[in-house]
């Protein structure tokens, strides 16, 4: 993999999407070619391409493909604009889907060339984001922390794979360790789909950076033991009041940082502020099939019958948030503080 992995671009030779396939990590590493507003919708919703920056980059790019395959098939503008719209719904809670949809949409009278130039541009700022918000997530957290290296536990995957680049959660922890001030992760295994163990796992392999992996349900032990000084996530969506949605289990590594007194941080780019959002209570939480609970790669592990409660998210209340690191500063929701436009 290298230091860095490119999850999701526009390939100029295939005049489509080129996507890492996450499904397959970390047992194969494979690219698909993504030519049709269809195949990109399903590579949304089948995880293949996953994590809110890289959705980010998957809408709006997906502008682009709707209007490249209304050209080849003459479409209208009505079919053209329902093509993106079903890339804009594609997955319905993380709000970097339809930003990017929404970044991009404006310049399509602009033509095409306009429409994948603001798209790339997207992706360009995106990793940008991840570096500024890591340098100031890492002061933030240095100058709390007296340890000379920190121990940090993260939940699911905000890495370079969730990302145009960088990395948000793992953004921080890489930048820690550059500086020689991260002695381990803990690593959530993050069930149903292992994007912990499957995927931070492999970056941070890949990275040099010590960890361990733990089941889910180990978390709150871990944290109320004192065997971590922060825990480190990502985000789907951030509402106006602070309240924080990602992967489900987060809001319990957040309710055992608040009983430990340890800081609690959630590291994401702007774009996955939405002020448009008062609070967490009306984000629409996606519901994923039950089949993913009740097996495991394929294979049953319930009994016949068994059905699957299966919510992909949760929220996180304002007031378990010790912080919010965006690529613009520092917000302190469990101190009252607001994000602002």
């Amino acid at each position: 993999m290298g230091d860095e992995v490119v999850t999701i671009a526009w390939d100029d030779g295939l005049d489509g999407v080129r996507l890492l396939d996450q499904r397959l990590l970390p047992g194969r590493t494979e690219h698909r070619e993504i030519t049709t507003v269809a195949a990109l919708v399903e590579a949304i919703r089948t995880l293949a391409v996953r994590g809110a920056p890289a959705l980010g980059v998957a809408g709006a790019l997906g502008v682009v493909l709707a209007m490249d395959e209304g050209d080849r098939n003459g479409w209208g503008e009505e079919e053209v604009a329902v093509a993106v719209d079903s890339v804009r719904a594609a997955r319905p809670t993380a709000v970097n889907l339809a930003w990017g949809v929404d970044e991009v949409r404006g310049r399509m009278a602009q033509g095409r060339d306009a429409v994948l130039a603001a798209a790339r541009q997207i992706a360009s700022e995106d990793a940008r984001a991840n570096r500024e918000l890591s340098r100031l997530a890492a002061d933030w957290l240095l100058a709390r922390l007296d340890r000379p290296r920190l121990r940090a536990l993260t939940h699911c995957n905000a890495g370079a794979l969730a990302t145009s680049g960088w990395g948000t959660a793992v953004g921080v922890l890489r930048e820690l360790h550059e500086r020689d001030r991260l002695e381990l992760v803990v690593v959530d295994e993050t069930r149903p789909l292992l994007q912990g163990s499957r995927l931070t796992a492999y970056e941070l392999d890949h990275l040099g950076i010590p960890y361990l992996i733990e089941v889910d349900g180990a978390a709150s032990s871990t944290i109320l033991r004192g065997l971590v000084d922060v825990a480190v996530v990502g985000s789907d969506r951030i509402a106006a009041n602070g309240d924080v949605c990602n992967k489900i289990g987060t809001v319990g590594v957040a309710l055992a940082c608040d009983a430990a007194g340890i800081p609690f941080v959630v590291a994401a780019p702007w774009s996955t502020v939405d002020l448009d959002t008062a609070d967490g209570d009306v984000i629409d939480i996606e519901q994923r099939p039950g089949a993913e609970v009740v097996e495991l790669a394929g294979v049953r592990t319930a009994p016949p019958g068994a059905r699957g409660l299966n919510p992909a998210f949760d929220v996180t209340p304002a007031r378990l948030v010790t912080a919010i690191v965006t690529e613009r500063g520092v917000v302190e929701p469990a101190r009252g503080a607001r994000l602002d436009r």
